[in-house]
C-alpha cells in the first residue's frame, strides 16, 4: 500500500508540471484557436536559459529564474511577431505546421549551444526530505506542486475578471467580432505567447531541478498533450486536471506494469491508452466546450 501511495505523491508533482505546461497549450488555443505544437521546445528553452545564467554566469538563482521570464516574454513576442503573425488569416493547418517545425529550429538551438549531454541544476532546496503521510517527499517535489496550484489560480482569476483576460477569451471565440470592438488582435495573439512561453519556462525550470535537462525534454510537449486534451482544449480547469490525472495513472500504471509484469517503460504509452478510453466517453474533454453546428 505504502508503494502505491509513493506512485500516486510522485504522479501528484509530475502531473502538476504537467498541467503548468497544459496551461500553455491552452492559452494560446484560447486566444488564437492555434494548436502550439513547439510547446514542449518552449519549456526546454527556458530550462536551458536558466541553467545558463545559474551554471555558466554564475548569478543566484532567484535572480537567474527571474532573468529567464524576462527572456521568455521576449522570446514569445519575437515568435509571434516573426514566425506566427505573418500566418494570420491562413489556414489552421499551415499555422500548425509552422509550430511544428519551430519545434524543430529551438530543439537545433538548444543543440548547437549545449549539446546533449544531461545538464545538472545546482541544489536550491534543501536535501531533507519533508514527512508526508508517512512518506519521505524531497522540498523540490513540494515547491513544484504549491507553484503549479498558485499559478493555475493567477491565470483562472486573470481569465475570468481582468480586463486583458475576457478581451484575449473574446477573441478565441470570434476574431472579427472581437476587432469591430476594438480589440487589438494582434496584441491578444502576442500576449497569450508571451504568457505560454513564462508558463513553459517556470515548469521547464521546476524540471530541471528535479531531473535535470536535456533536448530530450522537448518532447514533454507531447506527453502532455493528451492531458490537453483530456481536459478539452479550451479550459483552464481542464488543463489542471487533465494534468493531474495523466500524471498519476501514468506513475500508478508504469509501478503496475513494472512489479506484475516486468515491464518497463510504460509510462510513455500510458497517457495514449488513457486518453483513447476517456475520449471515447467524452469527445470533448473532461471540461471542453462542445460545439454544436446547425446547418
Amino acid at each position: 500500500m505504502e508503494y502505491y501511495l509513493h506512485l500516486v505523491l510522485n504522479g501528484l508533482v509530475i502531473g502538476s508540471i504537467y498541467s503548468l505546461v497544459a496551461l500553455g497549450f491552452v492559452i494560446i488555443y484560447k486566444a488564437t484557436k492555434v494548436v502550439n505544437f513547439a510547446q514542449g521546445e518552449l519549456v526546454m528553452f527556458g530550462a536551458y536559459i536558466c541553467f545558463a545564467l545559474t551554471v555558466q554566469m554564475g548569478l543566484p538563482f532567484l535572480v537567474s529564474f527571474f532573468m529567464t521570464l524576462i527572456f521568455s516574454v521576449v522570446l514569445g513576442i519575437c515568435l509571434e511577431r516573426v514566425v506566427l503573425r505573418p500566418m494570420i488569416g491562413e489556414p489552421i493547418i499551415s499555422v500548425i505546421m509552422v509550430t511544428v517545425g519551430l519545434s524543430t529550429v529551438l530543439k537545433a538551438v538548444i543543440q548547437l549551444f549545449w549539446g546533449t549531454q544531461v545538464r545538472v541544476y545546482p541544489q536550491v532546496l534543501p536535501s531533507e526530505s519533508v514527512w508526508i503521510l508517512g512518506l519521505p517527499v524531497a522540498p523540490v517535489y513540494i515547491a513544484a506542486f504549491c507553484l503549479s496550484v498558485v499559478l493555475f489560480i493567477i491565470f483562472s482569476v486573470f481569465f475570468k475578471y481582468s480586463t486583458m483576460g475576457i478581451a484575449m477569451r473574446a477573441t478565441a471565440f470570434d476574431q472579427q467580432a472581437a476587432q469591430s470592438m476594438g480589440i487589438g488582435v494582434k496584441n491578444i495573439f502576442a500576449m497569450s505567447w508571451c504568457i505560454a512561453a513564462v508558463v513553459s519556462s517556470i515548469g521547464g525550470i521546476i524540471l530541471g531541478n528535479i531531473n535535470g535537462i536535456t533536448p530530450q525534454l522537448g518532447h514533454l510537449g507531447l506527453k502532455v498533450f493528451p492531458a490537453v486534451i483530456l481536459g478539452g482544449l479550451d479550459s483552464l480547469l481542464g488543463a489542471a486536471v487533465g494534468g493531474l490525472i495523466i500524471g498519476i495513472l501514468e506513475n500508478v500504471s508504469d509501478g503496475v506494469a513494472q512489479q506484475f509484469f516486468g515491464l518497463a517503460g510504460f509510462r510513455e504509452v500510458a497517457a495514449y491508452f488513457i486518453l483513447v478510453i476517456i475520449l471515447m466517453i467524452k469527445p470533448y474533454g473532461l471540461f471542453g466546450t462542445h460545439e454544436i453546428e446547425r446547418v
